[in-house]
């Protein structure tokens, strides 16, 4: 009897308690759809690709950063904000999408070069304009001289390249008439709630018709309109998850009943990834899956004119590939294609550039992940969990010519091999948890792979050596 009195006691304390230190859960019922990482076949595939390109393609392409002779810095697909062009002048630009200079193929011989396993492409920005014939609205690829259906292209010409298709989709609509950035009254209140079965009505258009497309990245949802309109966007994963079990949603979709964005109020992850990582990466491994999607100048997606600051070369690209997969996470690229739908010969010569690398390379991005040992000043470790292999991705070359690897305690390397070599490197210990390497001799600065094999039956964290 004390004993149960003792229990009933415990529980009414951590219940106080929990309350006091703002653990217990806040009751939401448009917060995250689960608790845990997704563990599906179509998930873990979207992990394995690793590497990924983005294209961001559509009217603001034709202007190219510039209106009226002026220039406008910020990002191009935002140039109808920036610099306030009328709707009615802005249409008009339908009406110069001819793209004499477009060809899916090419387009996905490029990516498909570059070593990239999944794209993403804009069906649809800010602006409004569809690229593809939606029965919606008449604002699309079809009443163009373009006439054809842009985005069936594309997705046949990667499909047929082996790359995974996601759709990127702006909730944003700066041309439906029924959008609201904010909703101030009733004839507001109604028009949105029209424009939102209008939005549900595309994605379900999108999923149905391209029945291809793996998954959808949504932006657009931080208006004072979205943020309270929670069960709007639990509406429309739900949706999707009807239509396709399989189909992957990143975090930006979603917002709950209490205004919290990608996370919900309970800090649990909405959707199956985190994309809050724009332009950057995290410093230390994350508990949930996430992307970073990367432009190749500072702050340029649509196409623009003028590539003004930093440029990133190939070897900063291929170093923050490496640094994602290290700590679990997918990397993708941005291309945004000139007006007359050719690819700027910059991004074509980083994209053959990075692909050099990758042929040679890519079994230590590809099906890759986080290994538990710590960070190396020479460059990263990445781990293969399915075909036990562990490799270093070497982005600083020791002056000395000596790479010292720290290792867990216990762990032992019996050889170090770079890729498509037939002769290991000289391996030495030389403290009870460091092992010094004699580089490779290499021609010129240049990022490159080691593969270790560990002592039979050693397990270190994510990676388990082959038992042999």
């Amino acid at each position: 009897m004390m004993k149960k009195y003792f229990i009933l006691i415990l529980v009414g304390w951590m219940v106080i308690n929990l309350k006091v230190w703002g653990q217990e859960d806040i009751p939401l019922k448009y917060g995250a759809q689960r608790v845990g990482k997704r563990t599906d076949p179509a998930m873990q595939q979207w992990r394995d690709n690793r590497f990924g390109q983005f294209i961001h393609f559509g009217l603001y392409s034709i202007l190219g950063g510039y209106y009226n002779g002026k220039c406008y810095d910020g990002a191009a697909e935002w140039i109808q904000s920036f610099a306030r062009i009328p709707g009615s002048e802005y249409e008009k630009l339908a009406q110069q999408m001819a793209l004499p200079e477009y060809d899916a193929r090419e387009w996905a011989r490029i990516a498909k070069n570059m070593g990239v396993k999944y794209a993403v492409i804009t069906t649809k920005h800010h602006e409004g304009f569809c690229l593809w014939p939606s029965k919606y609205t008449d604002y699309t690829i079809a009443n163009t001289p373009y006439g054809r259906d842009f985005l069936k292209e594309y997705v046949e010409a990667y499909q047929a390249e082996g790359i995974d298709v996601y759709f990127y989709f702006s909730i944003i609509d700066w041309h439906h008439k029924d959008w609201r950035s904010t909703v101030k009254n009733e004839s507001d209140s109604l028009a949105f709630e029209r424009f939102k079965e209008f939005t549900l009505a595309q994605v379900e258009e999108l999923m149905t018709d391209y029945p291809a497309v793996k998954g959808f990245w949504y932006d657009g949802t931080w208006d004072p309109s979205m943020v309270k309109s929670g069960s709007f966007t639990y509406d429309i994963e739900k949706k999707m998850r009807e239509l396709n079990p399989d189909i992957i949603c990143g975090s930006r979709l979603r917002v709950d009943e209490r205004g919290a964005r990608h996370f919900d109020s309970n800090k649990r992850l909405m959707g199956d990834y985190e994309q809050g990582w724009e332009r950057s990466l995290p410093e230390k491994p994350l508990a949930n899956d996430w992307e970073a999607v990367m432009t190749i100048p500072e702050n340029q997606w649509g196409y623009h004119a003028d590539w003004k600051g930093h440029v990133k070369n190939a070897d900063e690209i291929i170093e923050m590939i490496a640094r994602a997969t290290s700590l679990d996470g997918n990397f993708v690229l941005n291309f945004g294609p000139k007006g007359d739908g050719s690819i700027r010969k910059e991004e074509q010569k980083l994209a053959e550039e990075i692909g050099k690398w990758m042929k040679v390379n890519g079994e230590a991005i590809y099906g890759c992940g986080m290994a538990s040992f710590k960070e190396q000043k020479w460059g990263y470790f990445t781990a293969n969990k399915k075909e036990n292999t562990l490799y270093m991705i070497v982005t600083h070359h020791p002056a000395s010519g000596l790479l010292k690897v720290n290792v867990p305690q216990g762990t032992v390397i019996d050889r170090c091999m770079p890729l498509n070599a037939t002769r290991p490197l000289k391996l030495q210990k030389s403290t009870k948890n460091e092992y010094v390497i004699e580089a490779p001799r290499i021609e010129k600065d240049g990022i490159y792979v080691l593969k270790l094999t560990l002592k039979k039956g050693d397990s270190v964290g994510n990676y388990v050596a082959p038992k042999m």
